[in-house]
């Protein structure tokens, strides 16, 4: 599971919040897409707590449907997770990401913190233990630290619930130089918020498909696939904040 506890003494000079927008060319269906991988489930049915509760074996059949596609050897870090690792080696900077792949970690960008939650975890609802997982799990699944059965749901977080890690990230926002965001559609919040937070010296960009539904909030904005637009905005980035 991924812990996050904010340092005072060594303040992130970049903070990155990455969306689905980022994973797309590595083959991962964002959400919002027409083609998404939820098109044919209602939000309600496959990620609240309600829906869990009424249908838990379609949920379970969702996640691990997911799951799977996340393990195919075809789904690899794409320029754009690549060039934020050379980002993060020459500027000290957060990841701050709204998507449940491990695309981040794999191309070994090291500061990662996942607010919904990640896909190749199980959390227990009775002992609140997190399991790595990279396999298919359901109702008669097992909990290896307490030995419940039928314990083990998504460790993702759903509508309705609270995203993870916010009381770090907010102080670390307060402190940045420079907030970019990357592949997000500016409707979900709070990380919709973000760029409020940050303070008034600090430099905005945004890297987009197309205009978002907080275009207007930012300084800079570029426009274009993400495999594109990062890395060209990854080597100002160093010019402007490295060493």
């Amino acid at each position: 599971m991924t812990t996050f506890s904010y340092d005072f003494r060594h303040p992130f000079d970049i903070i990155v919040l990455t969306g689905a927008g980022i994973s797309a060319k590595s083959g991962i269906a964002t959400f919002r897409d027409s083609g998404g991988l939820w098109e044919n489930h209602k939000i309600e049915d496959v990620c609240t707590p309600n829906g869990f509760e009424k249908n838990p074996a379609l949920v379970y059949q969702f996640y691990n449907q997911r799951r799977r596609q996340l393990l195919d050897p075809k789904i690899q870090p794409n320029p754009a997770h690549r060039a934020l690792t050379h980002l993060g080696q020459a500027v000290r900077t957060l990841i701050v990401t709204q998507n449940v792949d491990d695309l981040h970690e794999r191309a070994d960008n090291q500061n990662v913190v996942h607010i919904h939650g990640e896909l190749l975890q199980a959390r227990c609802t009775a002992c609140h233990a997190v399991h790595e997982v990279k396999e298919d799990f359901d109702a008669e699944s097992v909990c290896s630290h307490c030995q419940t059965k039928g314990s083990l749901r998504p460790n993702i977080v759903w509508f309705g619930e609270m995203p993870m890690h916010l009381a770090s990230i907010y102080q670390a926002l307060a402190q940045c130089k420079a907030f970019i965001a990357i592949g997000t559609s500016g409707q979900v919040y709070p990380a919709a918020g973000f760029v409020a937070e940050v303070s008034p010296g600090c430099i905005t960009y945004e890297v987009n498909q197309v205009e978002s539904e907080f275009s207007r909030q930012f300084q800079n904005q570029s426009l274009g696939p993400a495999s594109i637009k990062v890395p060209e905005l990854v080597e100002h980035l160093i010019d402007t904040f490295g060493n």
